[in-house]
């Protein structure tokens, strides 16, 4: 019988020939620390993130916002049930025969692991597009992004999480325990069947083209801000722009650094057939790398904000012998002159008038 199609067996083999030996005392304390710190960095995050949102109704802002805690929130339950799972393999002693016997605690585990690694790289590159729109299309982004759209775009981006996340289980494939005993997973061992090496590529594949479309849409982002800055033709205010594109700039760094090797680990092995000689502490490593992943997102919101970017700003340009720009000023005009853009884009009388004359006031 094969191993993968009968629910009941599946990775049972991996437990008789194991030869991945993690310490327990270690491994129970990276589980503890990486869920207690992620469960406590995501929190606060969404309370700024909400405190942010109830306080800036800015339309452009809203939407980033709105993604934003999306992602978030997205962080601290993978951190959550993932968590308390594997504390809960460890404290059992990693007896799967025992607390396992029909297969569904692995099932549940590795669809979380697969939702909750792909839905944050999906939305990163969702809030990479919104802010590309927003910045190069700024009076489309005003009347046609709306909170509803936003919200839509969640909701479809984790139903796709989902699918991904189910398909094996919709196909009769069980979820893998894998040799350290202490997570399931794809097939990652003696990977012979098309299938198996099917569902490795395609979250490898997935995952890769999210930080694709993040990286090429902040670069296009981060061109256009610049040529804008440099030529001093601002049609809106930009500093909010510059405070969002900054956070994505460090969420992509830090996806791109986090994921990239368990993304490049699963890659090999469904492209050799599982003959890779990736070890078991080799993948236990990427993928403590990726949970880091989640460690980290929610504190580009909490330190890269406007406040603490404006007083780094004032410490490094009094340290230079810079002068300091009047931030405050800057901020208090680019909002008024993006609601003034807002409202006129809003009414048809205003939008033909803004095909006709340029809005030169706006730019100082």
């Amino acid at each position: 019988m094969n191993s993968s199609k009968s629910p009941g067996l599946a990775g049972f083999g991996v437990l008789k020939n194991s030869t991945c030996h993690t310490e327990k005392k270690i491994s129970v304390f990276f589980s503890i620390i990486f869920m207690t710190v992620g469960i406590l960095s995501n929190s606060l995050a969404i309370v700024i993130l909400m405190k942010a949102y109830q306080r800036f109704r800015q339309k452009s802002k809203a939407s980033f916002l709105l993604l934003a805690s999306g992602l978030v929130i997205t962080d601290l339950f993978g951190h959550l049930i993932n968590g308390a799972i594997a504390v809960f393999v460890y404290a059992s002693d990693k007896d799967w025969i025992r607390f396992n016997q029909s297969n569904i605690l692995c099932s549940v585990f590795g669809i979380c692991m697969v939702f909750f690694g792909l839905c944050p790289l999906f939305l990163g590159s969702v809030m990479a597009v919104e802010r590309c729109i927003g910045v190069t299309k700024p009076i489309f982004h005003s009347t046609k992004m709306t909170s509803r759209h936003v919200k839509m775009m969640l909701t479809m981006v984790c139903l796709f999480a989902v699918l991904i996340a189910l398909l094996p289980i919709l196909r009769f494939r069980a979820y893998q325990i894998q040799a350290s005993r202490t997570w399931c997973f794809y097939k990652t061992e003696h990977v012979e069947d098309w299938e198996d090496r099917f569902y490795l590529l395609l979250f490898s594949c997935l995952g890769f083209l999210a930080l694709a479309i993040s990286f090429l849409c902040n670069a296009v982002t981060g061109i256009t801000l610049l040529r804008v800055k440099f030529k001093s033709q601002q049609r809106q205010g930009r500093s909010h722009h510059f405070e969002m594109i900054i956070q994505l700039l460090a969420i992509m760094c830090v996806s791109c650094i986090c994921w990239s090797p368990f993304l490049v680990t699963m890659a090999r092995i469904g492209i050799n057939e599982g003959r890779s000689k990736e070890t078991c502490e080799t993948i236990l490593f990427a993928l403590r790398m990726a949970t880091w992943n989640q460690i980290l997102d929610p504190w580009v919101y909490i330190l890269l904000r406007k406040a603490v970017l404006k007083n780094l700003y004032k410490i490094t340009s009094g340290c230079c012998g810079v002068h300091v720009i009047n931030l405050h000023m800057w901020e208090l005009s680019s909002i008024k002159n993006s609601l003034k853009v807002a409202a006129i884009s809003e009414s048809p009388v205003g939008s033909k008038q803004m095909n006709l004359q340029p809005l030169s006031s706006m730019g100082q």
